[in-house]
């Protein structure tokens, strides 16, 4: 696939934005996945006092990232595409070091990652789908915008992550429901740690304010 001409104009483009604008490009594409990391964990927490059928997707969203990184690289270590900052004639210099001979093109890890984040996380909250999905275009964009990716690397990565995201969380709903509730009852105190309790459970009888030894 060619898409030189659309990597030439975002890359003209990005030469062309105030110098502010190229760092703060540089910095997201550099360190924009730990915000993901930072939502994993978050909705990790959140989900130790939820239900088994609202821990089980939070806490597979991890692994369903992993599992869509995998996923990039087997696809990646299969298409040997060059890098664009070497490989397209008449482009502006990339804003950020040219990856070595070696390290392949096709797909965009990092829209990968963030692609399969978003998904996963939204499966877990749906509202956050209002944030993460944002977030995983501007990283995929800031590939290209740098000059380190081809725009169709990105548009695949971000394909590709996020359906092995949703099927990887599909497939595996099931059993991680079932082996939430049965760590939680269970008595090892790790496990419960990384669990959680779920929902308080309030005492037998109803009376407001009595409490049952």
């Amino acid at each position: 696939m060619d898409s030189s001409g659309p990597y030439r104009a975002i890359t003209d483009f990005a030469h062309r934005t105030p110098s502010w604008v190229q760092s703060a490009f540089e910095v997201w594409t550099a360190y924009g996945l730990l915000l993901f990391g930072v939502l994993l964990a978050a909705v990790w927490w959140r989900s130790r006092r939820r239900d088994a059928a609202a821990a089980a997707p939070a806490l597979l969203a991890p692994v369903a990232t992993a599992v869509a990184y995998g996923a990039s690289e087997l696809v990646k270590y299969t298409v040997d595409e060059e890098r664009p900052c070497r490989s397209v004639a008449g482009a502006a210099a990339s804003l950020v070091p040219c990856p070595g001979p070696g390290d392949g093109s096709f797909p965009s890890n990092h829209a990968a990652l963030a692609g399969a984040a978003a998904v996963a996380l939204a499966m877990a909250v749906r509202r956050l789908a209002l944030l993460t999905a944002p977030l995983a275009l501007l990283m995929a964009f800031s590939r290209v915008f740098v000059g380190v990716h081809h725009p169709h690397d990105v548009v695949f990565g971000l394909l590709l992550g996020g359906s092995v995201a949703s099927l990887t969380v599909l497939a595996l709903a099931g059993p991680a429901r079932t082996a939430v509730t049965a760590a939680r009852a269970g008595d090892v105190p790790a496990v419960v740690r990384f669990t959680g309790r779920g929902p308080a459970r309030r005492g037998r009888g109803n009376v407001p304010g009595c409490r049952l030894p």
